[in-house]
């Protein structure tokens, strides 16, 4: 069931702040287009946001945008932050698409992969007086309003999603008075060290009301250490005009962790990949080691296939039942049927069909496609190539090119010439051909129905079907050889 916001919700907007660098994850990267489990961390927080119900999404991109935002489009506008100021002043920029919308906004940053539409719905409802303020997070409202809002005394213009945590290293403090209202939010780098000492810290997600938004962004001034326009600064200017401020408390507070650096980025992607794992195990898959298993979120996997350790699974893979994969494979935008076996193998962008025997230690190209019964075994390559049903590629070949009909077999050692320097050429084989150890087949050649190509053949031509190709010089024996070499050497 689609979750979502009630009838009775105020419209509501919301606003991905994806434009910064990430200047500690040290990349060329935009920050928000790193991945975990095989997604870009800016996919995770739109699909949050749109499981939440919220239907006009705009997303502020800067650095990077080019990357951006072809992942970005597809949710909602787009609007550049061109100069990286804040993010006050990144939220600044969507005046233009928002100054006349009458609703609430929804905040957050691109770079919060855990958090859920769960808790976005939560914190919509709280704002808007669906949900009750309790512990500690009284709405803020201790003198006349003046001001441009002209709201009612009992409606809150903003509400911060707090957390509490032990370790609060790292995130801006909420700071409250005696009587636990909101007084400010101060970030780590300027807070005081009885400041620090504040658990309850933000998350970086909030809802406003839109009316008077962004006349108070533009009206803040820059008083921090890295002089920037600061979104928690509307916070302490709305407190300062006496005007509704209320908190909403995450239930998880790993929901609200942001990545700043790679050794964050690994931490959330291991809750992410034990999520995925969790639920691959539900549906049926076994995984001997969870831990050494990485498994991406598109990834689906039908029931009583085995997953053995050190596997990883990429992209859009499609495993059917009663396979087992692994150990130490390596499997990217696969589809897999029923009944395959694959052991330490890499296949990358390929087609298997049912009953197929991969490896061990074979690697499949892009553009392989496997059809039942086929055996690719110990030290094969294959490369954008059709192997029919019944044929077996046993070990230490190369494959690229080709087209091999059904119940083919291909001995050890066996190339396909498929490159004369400048363009590829086609091989084809057709149905029931034996191919002798050591051969080399230079393309573009053909090799007819029920041939037999002779072991440690070079073969140049096409070869009609049902015949036998041989393409190697005679054999020459030269008696007592070794013994005339053993006295020319002694003599010397």
């Amino acid at each position: 069931m689609q979750l979502g916001l009630k009838p009775e919700i105020k419209p509501v907007a919301a606003v991905i702040l994806a434009a910064g660098k990430g200047t500690r994850m040290h990349s060329k990267l935009p920050k928000v287009m790193h991945k975990v489990c095989g997604r870009p961390l800016l996919t995770y927080v739109l699909e949050a946001v749109k499981k939440a119900g919220v239907e006009k999404i705009v997303v502020v991109v800067g650095f990077g945008a080019e990357q951006v935002v072809p992942v970005a489009k597809t949710y909602g506008e787009i609007i550049y932050q061109e100069q990286q100021l804040g993010t006050a002043h990144a939220l600044l920029q969507t005046e233009k698409v928002l100054a006349e919308f009458s609703g609430d906004i929804l905040v957050l940053g691109g770079d919060t992969p855990l958090i859920t539409s769960t808790t976005l719905v939560r914190l919509i409802e709280t704002h808007q007086g669906q949900l009750p303020v309790t512990n500690g997070q009284e709405r803020v409202c201790s003198f006349p309003v003046v001001s441009h809002f002209s709201p009612s005394p009992a409606k809150t213009v903003a509400t911060v999603l707090t957390a509490k945590l032990a370790e609060p290293a790292g995130y801006g403090r909420i700071i409250r008075n005696s009587a636990q209202q909101v007084v400010k939010i101060i970030e780590q780098k300027d807070a005081s060290p009885a400041e620090l000492a504040v658990q309850e810290i933000n998350s970086g997600i909030y809802c406003f009301v839109a009316g008077g938004l962004f006349e108070t962004l533009a009206g803040l001034t820059v008083e921090n250490a890295a002089q920037e326009y600061y979104l928690p600064d509307v916070i302490e200017a709305y407190v300062r005009q006496g005007l509704p401020v209320a908190t909403c408390l995450a239930e998880n507070e790993k929901e609200i962790q942001g990545i700043n650096d790679r050794g964050q980025l690994a931490a959330v992607e291991e809750i992410v990949r034990q999520r995925v794992r969790n639920e691959i195990m539900l549906s049926g898959v076994t995984i001997l080691d969870p831990p050494s298993a990485f498994i991406d979120l598109e990834v689906k996997i039908e029931p009583d296939t085995v997953i053995y350790p050190f596997t990883i699974i990429e992209g859009a893979c499609r495993i059917g039942a009663n396979c087992i994969i692994g150990p130490g494979t390596r499997l990217k935008s696969v589809q897999v049927g029923d009944n395959v076996v694959i052991s330490n193998s890499v296949v990358m962008e390929s087609t298997i069909g049912d009953s197929c025997t991969i490896g061990p230690f074979a690697y499949l190209r892009p553009g392989t496609r496997l059809a039942r019964k086929v055996k690719v075994g110990d030290f094969v390559e294959v490369k954008q190539s059709v192997i029919e049903e019944g044929s077996k590629i046993p070990h230490l070949s190369y494959v690229g090119d080709t087209h091999i009909g059904q119940e083919v077999n291909v001995g050890a050692g066996t190339i396909t010439c498929n490159y004369d320097g400048q363009k590829k050429w086609l091989t084809v084989i057709e149905d029931k051909v034996f191919i002798g150890s050591n051969t080399n087949l230079v393309a573009p050649v053909r090799i007819g129905a029920g041939a037999f190509i002779g072991a440690g053949s070079t073969i140049t031509k096409n070869v009609p079907p049902a015949a036998l190709g041989i393409a190697r010089g005679g054999q020459r024996n030269i008696v007592n050889w070794t013994k005339k070499k053993k006295q020319i050497k002694e003599e010397d």
